[in-house]
């Protein structure tokens, strides 16, 4: 179902000038969640989340998306710590950090951190502190950018 949501509601999100960085579904029932992230070169306020919110609302009235009301809506900044869940997402930040959960054990663990080093098709090259591993991003639970903060006084 997210990928036919994605589709419905990223020409709403670019006609408003924004960019459907990602967007999650989780839970069921009275406790499902619709969760948007939107991006910005400007950066995004809560004036811009409440905009997407709305009109995200009422594409999915007027699609009818067999859920009624029985969701819950949100739409935010993916922030510092972004999901990452395509190549273009992992192309864009090249040379960063970045913790990586798999499904599936790789070389016997299935958690990541390391730096961005290679985006081969739909494989992620991550170069962690002792070695270099192919993550297949289809393979991948869970991935988000690690930010880095200085910490000169």
């Amino acid at each position: 179902m997210p990928h036919r949501l994605h589709k419905l509601l990223e020409p709403v999100v670019t006609d408003l000038g924004y960019e459907l960085w990602h967007l999650e579904s989780v839970g069921a029932g009275k406790n499902a969640v619709l969760r948007l992230y939107i991006d910005s070169p400007e950066g995004i306020g809560i004036e811009d989340c409440e905009a997407v919110s709305h009109e995200v609302s009422a594409a999915l009235d007027v699609a009818d998306d067999d859920r009624g009301d029985s969701y819950q809506l949100e739409v935010s900044s993916p922030g510092l710590d972004r999901p990452l869940a395509s190549s273009a997402h992992f192309e864009r930040f090249i040379g960063e950090r970045a913790r990586v959960n798999m499904f599936a054990p790789v070389a016997g663990q299935r958690k990541f951190k390391g730096q961005i080093r290679a985006v081969k098709g739909e494989v992620v090259e991550l170069a962690c502190d002792d070695a270099t591993y192919d993550l297949p991003i289809g393979d991948m639970a869970k991935a988000r950018l690690e930010p880095v903060f200085d910490s000169d006084d």
